[in-house]
């Protein structure tokens, strides 16, 4: 189960530690969005982000929908890669909201709307500010992997992230 790394001095009794950890299941209970197009986004702001935590694992129901290392080494240059338009337009959205959520503009809205329903784009939104979350946890450099190597990600029902090791994994993609 991922925990706060933080020190217990560090943790105020304001209770907002909990209240991000409730927002936190919750987002990651959402299913709407395919497992695929979940983990592109998430990996996208481990990327952005420079998380070494979320860059270290792989959530596991991606892997058994195509996910490999060939896709996850193309995340930073999707632009230019041959893509599906739907992950596409959620990569654009993630940049969007990282880098400047006033860019979302009616070129990239439209997108949005031609891929997604309007309960997919709300997740993808959620998805987006609880996997930049780790940001803090960054700047500290408190983001440490859990495994060695690439981890296995599975989301539990009451929304508790599990990882563990993978073996024979290999890291690097020629």
């Amino acid at each position: 189960m991922i925990t706060s790394r933080l020190s217990p001095a560090v943790m105020d009794s304001s209770g907002l530690p909990h209240a991000y950890e409730e927002f936190a299941a919750t987002v990651v209970r959402r299913n709407s969005v395919d497992p695929m197009i979940t983990e592109l986004v998430r990996l996208r702001c481990a990327h952005y982000h420079d998380c070494r935590l979320c860059g270290s694992v792989r959530l596991v129901d991606a892997v058994r929908a195509g996910l490999d290392e060939q896709v996850v080494s193309t995340i930073d240059s999707y632009e230019t890669s041959d893509f599906d338009p739907r992950w596409k337009a959620a990569l654009r959205l993630t940049d969007a909201v990282i880098v400047d959520p006033t860019g979302v503009g009616p070129e990239l809205a439209a997108q949005l709307r031609e891929h997604f329903t309007d309960e997919q784009i709300s997740e993808l939104l959620f998805d987006i500010v609880k996997w930049s979350y780790q940001k803090a946890l960054v700047s500290l450099r408190l983001e440490t992997p859990l495994v060695e190597g690439i981890g296995d990600l599975v989301i539990r029902e009451d929304g508790t992230l599990v990882v563990t090791a993978r073996e024979g994994f290999v890291t690097a993609v020629a």
